[in-house]
């Protein structure tokens, strides 16, 4: 059988782990005598479209391995280009581009949009009569791809470490809050994930037990501001200080929304946040506390503190990548690499295929079933499905001189083939 090459790229919002699936269709791809050389389209399906793509088989053993330990998309790239119907040059351009450089395997990692895009770039190559095997790869820190019946993905990697960041996060406030409490008694956090409430009830797993003051609100249980203050004054009363959690789209009016590519809301782009308006509204009203209410919005941070990254998540990143590179080597175009969980009290995954229509734009919502009846909380049965995902222990990093050592790519590039090409987003007029 003859070889043909493979190209692999991200997509979106980076993880922590998004690196080691890249790690795991490397390496993984040594082993199919079908696959030739490896390529990273840099920065995502923009790099297809320049004919920018790194040659990753022939990078030094130990860059790959460091792989594991490098947070983002810092590797190879990611982008937020989204593929629309209308824009046929660039369809054709993708067509080109594997054409010239013998490509007969693409290897999309991204949420439900680059699963969409994955599934456009399957069909359009079935309908040029291009060879082309298209497997998608599962990557959010977000949660929410698949259903909310976890058919099609038990869990994205890239969740488990945030939820893990959340968790001590959490904690380490705590800690502040209870220490500091006679001048500021309240603090509010902002948790990344949009209008998705799986970053933000992740920080019921720093109190599993519940000893802590704290309050968890979802965007997808809304409430008047007016509500809050008087559920955290509640608190106040009770135990004299209190955290906040909130989801950075909860609802709370006008905070002059910046939408992305794919039409998507960057909270933190956008003017205002909700923690700083929730902060402000607090201490307008009055706290029923001396003091004043705090705010803290972490950002990127969520998804590129690799300190915190769960060792569960990275093994289980890694397997999904192996697992994808499988299936194209097998040629099971159309389907994306999926985490499955096991029946039964102890913890353990399966690796499976689902078809890339069913997961292609899908957004998963945080179950009601999970959101507590006041709606300040979330389950035990929450607690249950999200705790084995931080792991057990904290990840050892590679160090030199007093830094982490990451994963640094030589520049060794495809020779190009085609003509120089604008992709149609990036021109003017």
């Amino acid at each position: 059988m003859a070889k043909r090459n493979l190209v692999v790229a991200q997509s979106g919002g980076p993880t922590p782990v998004i690196n080691n699936s890249l790690r795991g269709i490397i390496e993984a791809a040594r082993d199919f005598d079908a696959v030739g050389t490896v390529y990273g389209a840099r920065h995502g399906i923009e790099g297809v479209l320049k004919e920018e793509l790194i040659n990753l088989s022939s990078q030094p053993p130990e860059e790959i391995a460091l792989l594991r330990y490098t947070p983002v998309a810092g590797s190879i790239g990611t982008c937020r280009y989204k593929l629309k119907p209308a824009q046929t040059e660039d369809f054709d351009r993708i067509i080109d581009v594997f054409r010239a450089h013998n490509v007969g395997y693409f290897l999309y990692i991204g949420g439900n949009d680059s699963m969409d895009t994955a599934n456009k770039i399957a069909r359009l190559a079935h309908e040029r009569g291009l060879d082309l095997v298209a497997v998608g790869v599962p990557k959010t820190i977000d949660n929410d791809v698949g259903d909310s019946e976890f058919r099609l993905v038990d869990h994205t990697p890239g969740y488990g470490s945030t939820a893990k960041y959340w968790t001590h996060m959490i904690q380490y406030a705590n800690e502040e809050n209870g220490g500091s409490c006679p001048a500021d008694p309240v603090l509010v956090m902002q948790a990344m994930g949009r209008k998705i409430g799986f970053i933000p009830a992740a920080a019921r797993l720093a109190d599993p037990n519940r000893e802590m003051p704290l309050l968890i609100y979802l965007a997808e249980r809304p409430c008047p501001l007016e509500r809050i203050a008087d559920e955290v004054n509640d608190m106040l009363r009770k135990r004299g200080r209190c955290l906040v959690v909130i989801s950075e789209g909860f609802h709370v009016g006008d905070v002059g929304e910046i939408k992305d590519a794919f039409g998507h809301t960057s909270f933190s782009s956008s003017k205002l946040t909700v923690a700083q308006i929730l902060v402000n509204y607090l201490n307008e009203k009055g706290l029923a506390a001396k003091g004043a209410a705090r705010g803290n919005v972490p950002g990127t941070d969520q998804r590129h503190s690799m300190a915190y990254a769960s060792t569960v998540d990275l093994e289980e990143a890694y397997n999904v990548g192996r697992v994808a590179a499988a299936l194209a080597a097998d040629g099971s175009s159309g389907f994306m690499a999926t985490i499955l969980r096991n029946p039964g009290p102890a913890y353990t995954v399966r690796y499976d295929k689902v078809p890339l229509p069913e997961v292609a734009n899908s957004e998963r919502k945080f179950p009601a079933r999970w959101i507590a009846p006041s709606g300040t909380d979330v389950t035990d049965d929450f607690v249950k499905y999200a705790r084995p995902l931080i792991g057990e222990d904290m990840l050892t990093l590679p160090m030199c001189d007093g830094r982490q050592r990451m994963t640094r790519l030589q520049p060794i590039f495809a020779e190009k083939k085609l003509p120089a090409y604008t992709p149609q987003m990036d021109r003017k007029g």
